[in-house]
């Protein structure tokens, strides 16, 4: 539920009130003891001035601000029972004379992990089940269409260790977690983005992350593989998988066609337009990253996503900070230590007219519901003609010789510059 928060000022910190803010954001995940800079934001300043910083932050939906969706007392009682965040919000399009509105309600999940990650592994996941329950519950009591849980949701993000034990949370694509949420996916007339640790029997038992696609009658519709793994600070995932062999599938659902771009995907703006080119709707960005790493892109990349490719994009990011048994270091200089960073949350979708959500709390899980006419990708598509505009033969052609080895760069350089000029 949406709370206000207070600063509580250190009276022993001799007015060093900027250190004391740092120390408490590194300490509980807060902003200066806000969930979300939406938030301190709303506090600290006018009504007048923050509707002002909101329209240049957030963008305007058809010219309007974006309006709030009224959340049922049912889910209401769930976040107040269990502690999570719960917003909800409408994305409009303009009225069509010929197609009726096409209204999705899709829902975003981003949680912490149950138990510390000393617990025994079974203890770990089971604990992490029971406290997805009630919000998932929450989503299905709101009507939720469409649902997207985070990046390996189903285990600690232990990639960072390098240790193999923890490839014993891989289960196959119709494994536990997908049988756990199939259950949900029936009950509530649900289609569900079932993110995983992948172990496929059928190859050798390799591992992959990958996102199950479970269809609204508790199907599997199918599945994509992760195509860009990370190799930077902490994050040593190709220790335990590669980059995905399924391409970039649209799937078409109940509620529309769907893409999953997975986590490190959302830095690579041709994994995006791809998904786009194969028609997707809405692409959802199921992600596990931290503050230092990466959280001033975090609110950029997925939106100019959806407006370069005139799709809605739903980012999640799991919360908390997971401490290891066992420290480790990854080549970059810095003292061993156990663990990641803080995993920020601050979950939220973005539309193709460059209009986004509020963010979730950035120290809480939480549930995010978001109404959204699709019609609105094609309004945009007509509006701004991106497709129409863009020079498809020439990337072509670039790329086609970019990926030769003897590629030669189309440099024209200044004949007056000097011959070792680099």
């Amino acid at each position: 539920m949406e709370k206000k928060e207070e600063i509580v000022n250190d009276n022993n910190n001799n007015g060093n009130s900027e250190e004391s803010s740092q120390t408490q954001t590194l300490k509980d995940g807060s902003i200066c003891g806000f969930q979300s800079l939406h938030r301190l934001l709303e506090s600290s300043l006018s009504p007048q001035a923050f509707k002002e910083v909101s329209r240049l932050l957030i963008g305007l939906n058809c010219g309007k601000a974006l309006e709030p969706l009224t959340i049922v007392e049912t889910a209401k009682d769930l976040s107040s029972q269990h502690d999570f965040d719960i917003q909800a919000f409408k994305f409009n399009a303009d009225k069509e004379l010929l197609r009726e509105a096409r209204i999705v309600r899709v829902g975003l999940i981003q949680n912490s992990i149950a138990l510390p990650t000393t617990a025994p592994f079974l203890d770990q996941k089971k604990a992490i089940f029971q406290k997805l329950k009630p919000i998932i519950d929450a989503a299905g009591a709101s009507g939720v269409n469409v649902l997207c849980l985070q990046e390996a949701w189903m285990m600690p993000f232990a990639f960072c260790t390098r240790e193999k034990r923890w490839c014993e949370f891989a289960e196959p694509a119709d494994g536990e977690s997908t049988q756990f949420l199939q259950g949900f996916a029936r009950k509530y007339n649900m289609v569900i983005v079932n993110p995983i640790l992948e172990r496929d029997l059928k190859h050798g038992e390799t591992i992959w992350n990958t996102a199950v696609i479970i269809g609204n009658n508790g199907n599997i519709i199918g599945k994509h593989r992760k195509n860009h793994i990370p190799r930077v600070g902490d994050f040593n995932e190709s220790t335990y998988y590669m980059e995905g062999n399924t391409g970039h599938p649209v799937f078409e659902t109940a509620y529309g066609k769907i893409g999953v771009n997975i986590c490190y995907g959302r830095h690579h703006p041709l994994n995006w337009l791809a998904f786009g080119l194969n028609g997707a709707e809405i692409v959802f960005n199921p992600s596990a990253t931290v503050g230092e790493l990466s959280e001033p892109m975090w609110p950029i990349e997925a939106r100019n996503a959806a407006i370069a490719n005139s799709y809605f994009v739903g980012s999640i990011n799991r919360v908390g900070t997971e401490v290891f048994p066992n420290p480790f270091t990854s080549g970059d200089g810095k003292p061993q230590h156990a663990d990641f960073g803080h995993f920020y949350g601050s979950s939220h979708i973005s539309a193709p007219d460059a209009s986004c959500t509020p963010s979730l709390s950035r120290n809480k899980d939480g549930l995010l519901i978001s109404d959204m006419d699709l019609n609105l990708c094609r309004q945009l598509k007509d509006k701004w003609g991106f497709r129409m505009t863009a020079r498809y033969e020439l990337y072509a052609d670039m790329l086609s010789r970019y990926v030769k080895p003897d590629f030669e760069p189309q440099v024209i350089s200044d004949p007056l510059l000097p011959k070792n000029h680099l």
